[in-house]
């Protein structure tokens, strides 16, 4: 490689200088290149200017008139080459701003490294901060298919306050996250969420969302935040934990908690330096019930879909329009009944977006709440004024009926499934039976109706936002643990799902004439990954990582043999961050694993630096983190 010895390039020798300016910026040889494009699936070499493909080959001497010497060349070694995944469905500016601030359990393999991660990251953490594991687990990954105790987080962490997310479903608090949450015998139950009690009427720690998950979310938020220096660090970081995927885009789609536009500020604050890794297509969503149609009105006058550039764009509003009209997915708890009459409210703000041209997407969970939807799109239709040039789309539809997916055809709609399921679907298969389960969603039905389908995660607070473990969902219909879901009508071939992780999404945000696939003249984002996508046995699909990730031309992520070559970002900060000493996602790859492993053998010598010091609070030797109760 041009600039990086070591790296093979035989073959490919620089040119003189050209006076006209036409090398590439990046030649990548030696590959095996899936495009996503029917005209040319497959290719060898690619070449990239001014941050787009200049040139694609099957015998990469033909990029040889390409290369300067200014021209940085990467022999891909043989590896699988794929477009940028885009996910269609993720909560990357939430996520980004906490991030370094949270214990990651996704990919953990057995509850007793998690606690072991606990208990070390409690001798870790400063007084008046929590620990907080925020989604992206369930328990069917661990090899004791259970949760964590309140007991056992009491034992890792008996002084640090302790906040554990488990699905829409639950939380675990220790004795002191309840004292610095401020929850008493005292404090009422919130609506759609209880605060379990003991015998004595005392708080237990654990949270329940009954069905509604506002109580878990609020209670997460009464932990401290990050300034914000620490917010723009932090979201640099898990913008590199995407990266490290593959993932080149994502469709923002805001969510509870995230006020626009103060919670926007640093992915512009990064779109405007230059910084960003990631392409980020962002939706606006009303947060205070009874106000909604005040924000929209607001938005609809003073921005527009559109707004912004290649690397940070408003994509419309949702996922929720007005929140009477969203369900809950707490597959624990019976389907909701949503209010009668919340129609009306809710064809105020479609008609108000319609009139205006926004693009816009609903969070609908139940066949219920689709229908009830789609009554009120055919209303206006009636009117000549659906959809009105605007694109619109459905999200997770787990239980859309074929009846309905024909209404969804008809009014020109789109739908985002995520992998919820990955983490839901023994819960459902319980509640539901496994007719139902077989179709949660439908999504060979979608295609088959021709709709737009993309794929997404809706990570970070249920799924993980490894997009391997949403194309293993997609491809094999298992859950995280191995349950089978769906049967082979329902699943989709290799090819298939990588196009709704790539055309997918582009098609969502009407970019798809210039990303989603590898062509002549679209956006240079691509991945070489660790293992060939296509020939991996199926339980091996989540494993796969991306060894260099380029978006635009840049090389934002750099593994194995590229390490180095991705552009240098700030320390993690603060130094006692969970992800300074553990990562992101417990992956497979090299450096995850020597950072987990290094982790955890130093529990010990932190524990007994900072007793050493005299600092109060530090948890004691306690070898066996596990409850007793379930020690075998």
């Amino acid at each position: 490689m041009s600039g990086a010895p070591g790296m093979p390039v035989a073959g490919i020798r620089p040119a003189p200088r050209r006076p006209d300016g036409s090398a590439a910026d990046l030649v990548l040889r030696n590959a095996k290149v899936f495009t996503g494009d029917p005209a040319r699936p497959r290719a060898r070499a690619l070449a990239v200017k001014d941050g787009r493909i200049l040139a694609l080959c099957d015998d990469e001497h033909e990029l040889a008139g390409l290369v300067g010497p200014a021209t940085r060349v990467v022999d891909a070694l043989g590896r699988r080459v794929v477009p940028g995944l885009n996910d269609s469905h993720l909560h990357v500016i939430r996520g980004g701003l906490n991030y370094v601030l949270e214990l990651r359990w996704d990919g953990v393999r057995s509850l007793r490294q998690a606690l072991a991660m606990l208990r070390e990251q409690a001798g870790r953490t400063p007084r008046g901060q929590w620990i907080r594991v925020v989604g992206g687990w369930t328990a069917e990954q661990f090899a004791e298919r259970r949760m964590p105790t309140v007991a056992e987080l009491n034992a890792a962490a008996p002084d640090t306050p302790v906040f554990v997310l488990h699905l829409y479903q639950s939380a675990l608090m220790n004795r002191a996250a309840v004292r610095a949450a401020g929850y008493t015998r005292d404090t009422p139950d919130p609506l759609g969420g209880q605060i379990v009690r003991g015998r004595d009427g005392e708080p237990t720690g654990v949270l329940l969302a009954a069905p509604g998950a506002l109580l878990l979310y609020s209670t997460l938020a009464k932990a401290p935040a990050l300034d914000e220096a620490g917010r723009r660090t932090s979201t640099r970081h898990f913008l590199r934990e995407l990266n490290r995927f593959g993932l080149t885009s994502a469709l923002d789609a805001a969510g509870g908690f995230q006020n626009f536009p103060d919670d926007y500020a640093t992915v512009v604050d990064l779109a405007r330096a230059g910084e960003l890794s990631l392409r980020i297509a962002y939706y606006l969503f009303p947060q205070t019930a009874g106000q909604e149609l005040a924000d929209l009105r607001r938005w609809t006058a003073t921005v527009r879909p559109g707004d912004g550039d290649e690397w940070l764009r408003l994509a419309g509003a949702g996922e929720n329009l007005t929140w009477a009209a969203a369900d809950f997915e707490n597959f624990a708890q019976p389907r909701p009944t949503l209010p009668d009459g919340y129609e009306a409210e809710f064809e105020q703000a479609v008609r108000l977006l319609t009139e205006h041209g926004w693009d816009f997407r609903l969070h609908a969970t139940y066949d219920e709440t689709v229908r009830r939807d789609l009554a009120v799109f055919e209303k206006l239709a009636a009117e000549g004024l659906f959809p009105g040039g605007g694109r619109w789309l459905f999200d997770h539809a787990e239980t859309v009926s074929d009846h309905s997916l024909d209404r969804i055809a008809a009014l020109g709609g789109a739908v985002s499934v995520q992998n919820r399921m990955s983490f839901q679907g023994t819960v459902f298969l319980d509640r539901y039976g496994a007719e139902a389960t077989a179709r949660t969603p439908p999504v060979r039905a979608m295609l088959e109706r021709g709709l737009t389908v993309a794929a997404g995660t809706d990570a970070t607070r249920v799924s993980s936002y490894n997009p391997w473990v949403a194309l293993h969902w997609l491809v094999t219909g298992r859950t995280v643990g191995g349950t089978a879901l769906y049967p082979a009508a329902n699943l989709l071939e290799r090819e298939e799902a990588l196009g709704l992780y790539t055309r997918g999404g582009a098609r969502l945000t009407g970019e798809e004439d210039v990303k989603g696939i590898l062509r002549e003249g679209f956006y240079a984002d691509l991945a070489v990954l660790s293992q060939d996508y296509f020939t991996v046995p199926d339980a091996a699909i989540p494993d796969i990582e991306s060894v260099l990730t380029v978006v635009g031309g840049r090389i934002v992520h750099a593994e194995a043999e590229y390490a180095g070559l991705d552009e240098v970002l700030p320390p993690v900060a603060p130094a006692w961050s969970p992800v300074a000493r553990f990562g992101g996602y417990a992956g497979s790859g090299p450096r995850q694993a020597e950072a987990m492993a290094e982790a955890v053998a130093e529990s010990e010598r932190h524990r007994r630096w900072r007793a050493a010091r005299g600092e109060g609070g530090v948890p004691g030797p306690a070898p066996d983190p596990v409850d007793p109760c379930f020690a075998h």
